[in-house]
Formats: C-alpha cells, sequence, structure tokens
C-alpha cells in the first residue's frame, strides 16, 4: 500500500534537525539583529549631528570656494571628507555590530585586525564612489534646483549598474579569492544543471567565504558578461551534498536567469526618486532641526543633513526593501524547484541557515524585517512542491 507523503510532518521534521538550544539561540540573534538596525540609525544621526556642529565641511567649501575651484571639484572633495569622517565615528559601533557580535554568536572566525583592516580597505572604496556619485548629484541639482529629484533614478540606476559591473571583477577580489568549480562530482553536477537551465557554465564559481563568515551561503553577483554564481566554502565545510548543491546553485542560478539584478537596479532607481524628492522637501526643516548652516540643498555643506533624511527614510522603508527582496528570493527557490527539482536538498540547505535567521517569526516580523522569506515558509515550499512532484 502506498503511504501518502505528509508535506507538513516533513517540513516539522527539518525544523527539528535543529535542536531547542540551537532554535533560542537563533531568535535571540535574529531578533537582537533588529534593535542592531535602530541602533545603527541613531548612531548614524548622531554622528551626522556631530558632524554638523563641528562645521568642518563648510570650512572646506568655503576654502574651495575662495581657491575659485570648481564647484564639482567641491562636492567630490566634501563627500569623500564626510564619508571617511563618519566611518572613522561610527567605527566603535560597527566593531560591536558587524565583528563582535558575529564573533559571539560563533558567525565568523575572523580575527579582529582582519575585520579592521577590510573596514578600511571599504572604507576608502566606498568614500570614492560616494565622491563621484554625489559629485554627479550635486550637478544634477544645480542644473536642475527644481526638478533634480525626478533624474536622480536614472543617475543611481547608472552608479548601482557600473559597481555591478565593477564589483565581480575588481572590487570582491581585493577580499576574497574565486576559483572556478575544480573537475569532479560537484562540478559535473552544476554544469548539468547549468546547462538544464540555461546558464553558462562557465560562470559557477567557489569563493574563501570562510575567511570573514561561518555562514552557510552562495550568491550570485555581476551584470551581463561579469555575472556569476558563486558558492562559499563554508557550504563544503558542513558537507553540502550532492542534492544541496543542486539545490543551492539553482537558487542562485533563478536570480541569473530571471533578471533579478536589472530587477532589482529598476526598483531602486524608483525608490531612490522618491526618497529624493522627499529630501527636496524636508530639507530645510531638517536643516534647522540639526543646526546647519548651509545655504540650501545645493550647497555641499549640507551634504550631512541630506544623509539624515535619508538615514531616517531608509529606516521607515525597511518593510517595503524586505519584501521586495522577499519576493525575488521565494521566485529563485520556484526555479530552483522547477529546473533543479531538489527539494530535499534545498530543505538541507535552508536548515543550515537557522542559526543566523531565525526560522518562525510572527507574519509581522518577517513582513518588516526579512529580506528572504522565513526558513519555515521556504521549507513549507519546498515539501509542497515534492509533493506535488514526485520524483
Amino acid at each position: 500500500m502506498t503511504q501518502t507523503f505528509d508535506q507538513h510532518a516533513a517540513t516539522e521534521a527539518y525544523l527539528a534537525a535543529l535542536s531547542p538550544a540551537g532554535h533560542a539561540k537563533a531568535t535571540a540573534y535574529t531578533q537582537g539583529g533588529h534593535w542592531i538596525l535602530l541602533g545603527g540609525a541613531i548612531v548614524t544621526l548622531l554622528v551626522i549631528w556631530i558632524v554638523i556642529r563641528t562645521g568642518v565641511l563648510g570650512r572646506m567649501v568655503d576654502g574651495i570656494e575662495r581657491k575659485r575651484a570648481h564647484p564639482v571639484f567641491a562636492s567630490f572633495a566634501v563627500a569623500v571628507v564626510f564619508s571617511i569622517l563618519t566611518s572613522v565615528l561610527t567605527l566603535p559601533w560597527d566593531v560591536y555590530a558587524h565583528w563582535w557580535r558575529e564573533k559571539s554568536y560563533g558567525l565568523t572566525s575572523q580575527s579582529l585586525d582582519g575585520w579592521l583592516t577590510e573596514n578600511l580597505i571599504g572604507t576608502l572604496i566606498g568614500a570614492v564612489f560616494s565622491g563621484l556619485f554625489l559629485m554627479a548629484l550635486y550637478a544634477l541639482i544645480r542644473r536642475a534646483p527644481k526638478t533634480w529629484w525626478a533624474w536622480s533614478g536614472g543617475l543611481a540606476a547608472a552608479f548601482v549598474g557600473l559597481s555591478m559591473v565593477l564589483a565581480p571583477v575588481f572590487i570582491e577580489p581585493i577580499f576574497n579569492k574565486y576559483t572556478p568549480a575544480p573537475p569532479g562530482e560537484v562540478r559535473d553536477a552544476v554544469v548539468a544543471l547549468a546547462k538544464e537551465a540555461g546558464v553558462p557554465s562557465d560562470k559557477i564559481y567557489i569563493y574563501n567565504g570562510s575567511k570573514q563568515s561561518n555562514r552557510y551561503t552562495a550568491n550570485v553577483s555581476g551584470l551581463f558578461s561579469s555575472a556569476r554564481v558563486a558558492m562559499s566554502d563554508v557550504m563544503f565545510a558542513k558537507g553540502a551534498d550532492i542534492a544541496e548543491v543542486r539545490g543551492v546553485v539553482g537558487h542562485e542560478m533563478g536570480h541569473y536567469k530571471r533578471g533579478h539584478v536589472l530587477w532589482g537596479a529598476a526598483v531602486i532607481s524608483l525608490l531612490v526618486i522618491v526618497m529624493f524628492f522627499l529630501v527636496d522637501r524636508l530639507f530645510p526643516l531638517a536643516a534647522r532641526l540639526l543646526g546647519s548652516d548651509a545655504a540650501g540643498i545645493s550647497d555641499p555643506a549640507g551634504l550631512p543633513v541630506i544623509f539624515a533624511v535619508l538615514t531616517v527614510l531608509g529606516l521607515l522603508a525597511t518593510p517595503v526593501a524586505s519584501t521586495l527582496t522577499r519576493i525575488q528570493e521565494a521566485d529563485a527557490d520556484h526555479f530552483s524547484f522547477v529546473h533543479a527539482n531538489e527539494p530535499d536538498g534545498l530543505a538541507k540547505a535552508l536548515v543550515k541557515t537557522i542559526e543566523y535567521r531565525a526560522d518562525s517569526p510572527s507574519d509581522l516580523e518577517e513582513f518588516i524585517f526579512y529580506d528572504h522569506p522565513s526558513v519555515r515558509h521556504r521549507v513549507e515550499a519546498a515539501m509542497a512542491w515534492k509533493a506535488a512532484h514526485p520524483k
């Protein structure tokens, strides 16, 4: 007599693979991360207020103007200095939130000096990119003072696209070593899956993600010819079998094949337009509240005010950003089910992510904070697929 597959019991069995103590630890880490999000915004606002009160950016702008330098130089210089200054002032918080806390939960083995070195490199790279973007943004404000925010989305999309193209080639190799998947059973399985899904099979890489994090993860990055799927070596250190690899890589191929990177860039562009529209309207009020003496929104000395408004708006927009990303992740899961047809493999992989993402949040918590569907919902979807598509 054929026994009916119970997808609900199978879901509970997968979630029970982690001990009650492990689930409690994961919940504490995840819910603590929600407070980290709020704390980060408060620290950022405090640092912005300190920078404004020092008047250092205003003096920079005055000095540059006295030398009759082009306004483009002033906006670039101010943006770079502001980026570095805020990074230095927020460093104690960043060490706590992004290194010490990860270390205390066993999610990283990286030393503090290693983390600080990479943080410094990231700060310098970020300062240059910020300087270039804000230089272009201030030029836009000067050229179209009443409608600049409407054009800002295109500018943001251009810079997002540029960073996506450059990241796998020039940025990511600074921090990690990426190598093509070596010959063997794993590579054969990935190549076969890539051919079936219509994804270039030479775009599959393994990188030493364990250098920074003990998280079980993979990702897709790049755009056009630079796009690739990368698996952290942590996957294999934690005993990923072929079914898991196919399930996870199928998910990442879903991001690649379904154009989620381009879709995300378009969404970011729209969100930027809305947020900069609000920045344009709220700038005078925010400047008064923060005590800024900037001449107006076109004055680079007012950059901290713009960032203060964006910080608050970004915090309030968390549910929107989380929801948009969750939609992509669920779509990538579905792609994996269809093309890899490894629901158990993906479920086994998902269970290994519970240690840094509690599996069963409330609907409200998931809506506000989760940029992936909860592990429970994703495993439920995998088991529902398995029930409907038995091998």
